[in-house]
């Protein structure tokens, strides 16, 4: 792959945070076809948001449901997201959806300056088809965005006296998010696709998507807000 193709984890909190935030999708839309004017190529990969945690408590509370439910919900939600992505960037992205990282036959040379992912299968996560798609098309980097400024060592929102942390290694940022996959779990990146990171040696840079200047910094090469874990 060119060395300028960049995977982006679009968190789906700033797709949906409650509604639709339109205003958000237009400036992220403007600011990726700027980069490809420079000659970037994107994968993008599409989380489900509130849109799957609505569903998910909904369903839970009309009859017990199980965790494989829950994930093809959410898996669900991906793929809306990610058709509403692949729609608005209609005249850069490739026609199809990927919503296998295992199957690249269609995917893996593909000419047009955008491919749009999704949810695969039960038991993996957004985070982990991001890791897949980096490891089959030799992408060193994913950059995850969600709506956090770094990884904290512990919840921000309960410890107003947690430490921000810009650089960390896999093997200290596995230690604080364990190794178990939950269905709508908040982790600033998934455990499962975290080994697989570490096992492939990516690296992954965790920023607040909504700040887009801070994003074309990085792009860009300059200083940016966010935590790195390598």
């Amino acid at each position: 792959m060119d060395k300028k193709t960049v995977i982006i984890s679009l968190g789906g909190s700033l797709i949906v945070p409650e509604e639709i935030d339109w205003k958000f999708v237009k400036k992220f839309k403007a600011l990726i076809e700027e980069q490809i004017k420079k000659g970037y190529k994107f994968i993008l990969i599409t989380g489900g948001g509130k849109t799957a945690r609505k569903y998910i408590d909904a369903a839970a509370k009309v009859d017990n449901i199980t965790d494989d439910d829950k994930d093809w919900i959410g898996i669900h939600a991906t793929r809306m997201n990610a058709h509403f992505i692949r729609t608005i960037f209609r005249k850069h992205a490739h026609p199809r959806i990927n919503k296998n990282p295992h199957d690249l036959e269609d995917f893996y040379d593909f000419k047009e300056d955008i491919l749009v992912a999704a949810g695969w299968r039960p038991g993996f996560s957004t985070d982990f088809d991001a890791v897949l798609l980096a490891k089959y098309l030799d992408i060193k980097t994913i950059i995850n965005l969600s709506n956090i400024d770094y990884v904290c060592d512990k919840d921000p929102r309960k410890f107003p006296d947690c430490k921000k942390i810009k650089e960390m290694s896999w093997a200290e940022f596995r230690k604080m998010v364990g190794n178990k996959w939950d269905p709508g779990m908040n982790a600033p990146f998934d455990p499962i696709a975290s080994k697989e990171a570490q096992e492939n040696n990516l690296e992954v840079a965790i920023m607040n998507g909504k700040n887009l200047p801070n994003l074309k910094n990085y792009l860009e090469g300059k200083k940016a807000k966010g935590t790195i874990i390598k």
